[in-house]
């Protein structure tokens, strides 16, 4: 097995958490690097992995194959761009970026330079939205027509991670949260006809958008895609209603709390929902009507970097593309207009 060396860029939740145990326990992969100013915190998860100061350090490293970026969200380009420019595979953490030519230009020069261009969707990998997809795939609430899909938080006072509490590009719920919530609902249903979004500012006087609604609107259904910070009390996080019946989902999945508890990629229990949390189908199967309870599917977001090594390989295709990562950014493009006209605009 042909193994990739690979450099993060940020230590944060995402960095920490999301990719450096799935890389670093992989077969395909070697953490080699990572960008970060918490030294010691990194020598002792991974006492072997070199700590650069700044990224271009990291992109000095020779042996690099694969550059993971997981910084701050208005650095995403540039260090992307820099670091397609000297050779390496990219992964981008959400948000691909935070305008739509950005995302254009890192995908012109991708091919350009013949190297892949990842973006990080990991929450296709959660597992209510794998659930989520087998009972609508499988018809069991026949055709949809109306399609809802929360992230709720109570946090009153600020976002725990600093720099999303100050104003600037690519800060906010939305970008935060929306890149999930958005990319989930276009693999289900594809491309919307008209965007509709009420952005709010809840918290006071902070001046970052905390809160939304989006609502991505098709000839034959409506899809309400919510975030909030005022939500002590949290509702289901999925509720899809068809033609023939409904399914009602609480609960979030588990594996990014699992990951930050020291749970590890490989672990049985990891992404393992609570049967407290188990999803509700009420629809009607051969002419009987039937309301149950549903399993939710393991989350399994090492299926993730599975794809990602098998593409590098040759052996598969991208299961997240960066054309795809462009239209949800789009979408945020689009929400944005739509929120500050007051009106529902085209796609």
């Amino acid at each position: 097995m042909e193994k990739y060396k690979v450099g993060v860029i940020g230590y944060g939740l995402s960095g920490r958490y999301f990719f450096s145990p799935f890389i670093a326990t992989h077969p395909g992969f070697n953490l080699a690097a990572v960008v970060t100013s918490q030294h010691e915190q990194v020598k002792r998860d991974y006492p072997g992995v070199d700590v650069c100061k700044n990224i271009a350090d990291l992109l000095h490293l020779n042996r690099l194959d694969v550059v993971v970026v997981a910084s701050p969200n208005n650095t995403h380009f540039e260090y992307a761009k820099q670091s397609l420019l000297t050779g390496r595979h990219v992964i981008v953490e959400k948000p691909f970026t935070i305008t739509s030519e950005e995302a254009a230009e890192l995908i012109r020069i991708s091919e350009e330079k013949q190297k892949l261009l990842i973006p990080f969707q990991n929450r296709r990998w959660d597992g209510d939205f794998l659930t989520v997809k087998k009972i609508i795939s499988e018809g069991l609430i026949g055709e949809v027509v109306e399609y809802e899909s929360h992230f709720d938080r109570y946090r009153p006072q600020r976002e725990r991670v600093e720099w999303k509490n100050t104003p600037g590009e690519g800060t906010g719920t939305l970008y935060d949260l929306g890149p999930h919530l958005i990319d989930q609902a276009l693999v289900l249903f594809g491309k919307p006809d008209y965007i509709y979004a009420d952005i709010r500012r809840v918290r006071k006087p902070e001046n970052i958008d905390d809160s939304f609604e989006v609502q991505l609107l098709y000839p034959e259904r409506k899809i309400i895609l919510k975030a909030g910070i005022m939500c002590r009390e949290p509702g289901p996080r999925f509720i899809v209603h068809g033609r023939k019946g409904s399914f009602v989902k609480h609960g979030l999945d588990p594996q990014e709390e699992n990951l930050k508890q020291g749970m590890k990629p490989g672990d049985e229990q990891l992404g393992a929902d609570s049967k407290t949390n188990y999803g509700l189908l009420h629809t009607e199967v051969n002419g009987k009507v039937e309301r149950k309870q549903v399993e939710t599917l393991p989350g399994n977001y090492a299926g993730y970097f599975e794809n990602v090594y098998r593409a590098l390989a040759g052996n598969d295709q991208l299961a997240v593309k960066p054309e795809e990562a462009f239209q949800t950014i789009r979408v945020i493009e689009k929400a944005y207009q739509s929120s500050r006209e007051k009106r529902v605009v085209p796609m």
